[in-house]
């Protein structure tokens, strides 16, 4: 199931959104786009960033059709405020690539007083998802891609205590986090396909790879895993990026599916059907958790 961008048609007249698509993973997913025809929204939280990579996308690609576009998925106003801004400017989505996440944990909340790896890389997502969907036309080449991580299979939704206040495990609350956004996307699909809608919901890994999340790491931290582990298990970001660019463009997917590098550990890679948790199976955590979503965000999911 390798994935040969070459073997893409021009997207040219289709519009898309990548969140966080300034550095990392999103970069390289907002330059393949781009190169195949959509005309690309960045949606970012830091501006000055965001201008920087539209210039170094532009130098590889002279002819890209991007816009910037605030967006700090921590924060719901933002959220709001960033689907109020898309529709006073475009009348349709065709592709929403939900990328951007944050993998420290700091024990920081936002203002509404939810961890910030939950709120932002569940909730903001979530949210943006329901604000948006209704611009995409119901047809099979309308995609939803989520960026989960191979960081689920050990993860659990702790209801009880979502921000992790309770949990010595700092990664665990990530865990939950990248889990929540596979749940998300299983549930989602199950309601479009309830509903008789044909637009599709992947849900998508990348592997190992050194995405913008790690400029969150010391130095020293950086240098060790560059050194000690680069060359066994992680994907340059541009890799990192096809599973990503599999589920938003390839013809030979099926909402609900998991796609992510079958290599050593998942870490890296031709892309195929990756592994899951028994857990992120369970449809009655997915329901519960996508109730819980919609009270935290304040918005029901109508579809």
């Amino acid at each position: 199931m390798d994935f040969k961008l070459k073997n893409i048609p021009s997207q040219q007249g289709r519009i898309a959104i990548v969140t966080g698509a300034n550095n990392g993973i999103g970069f390289e997913t907002t330059l393949a786009m781009a190169k195949y025809g959509f005309k690309v929204v960045m949606a970012c939280r830091n501006m000055k960033k965001a201008e920087k990579a539209k210039s170094a996308i532009l130098q590889k690609s002279p002819d890209a059709d991007l816009d910037i576009l605030q967006l700090d998925l921590s924060d719901l106003n933002s959220v709001r405020a960033f689907a109020k801004n898309y529709k006073n400017n475009y009348s349709q989505l065709d592709v929403l690539i939900n990328n951007a996440g944050v993998l420290i944990y700091s024990g920081k909340k936002n203002g509404a007083g939810i961890e910030l790896q939950f709120a932002t890389n569940h909730l903001g997502h979530f949210l943006l998802t329901n604000l948006l969907i209704d611009l995409m036309p119901d047809d099979t080449a309308s995609r939803i891609v989520v960026l989960s991580s191979i960081a689920h299979k050990t993860a659990k939704i702790h209801f009880d205590d979502l921000n992790g206040e309770n949990i010595d495990d700092a990664e665990a609350v990530y865990g939950q986090s990248k889990l929540a956004n596979l749940m998300f996307a299983d549930e989602l699909n199950r309601q479009l396909k309830r509903s008789g809608k044909k637009m599709v919901v992947l849900a998508v890994h990348p592997g190992g790879s050194f995405s913008g999340l790690f400029e969150e790491m010391s130095k020293g931290v950086r240098y060790y895993m560059y050194r000690t582990l680069a060359p066994f298990i992680l994907n340059s970001n541009s890799s990192a990026a096809k599973p990503s660019l599999f589920a938003a463009l390839s013809p030979d997917v099926q909402g609900g599916e998991y796609f992510g590098p079958q290599g050593f550990n998942e870490f890296k890679g031709k892309v195929g059907i990756a592994k899951r948790s028994d857990y992120s199976k369970r449809e009655d955590v997915a329901k519960r958790l996508w109730e819980l979503s919609e009270e935290l965000t304040g918005q029901p999911f109508i579809l």
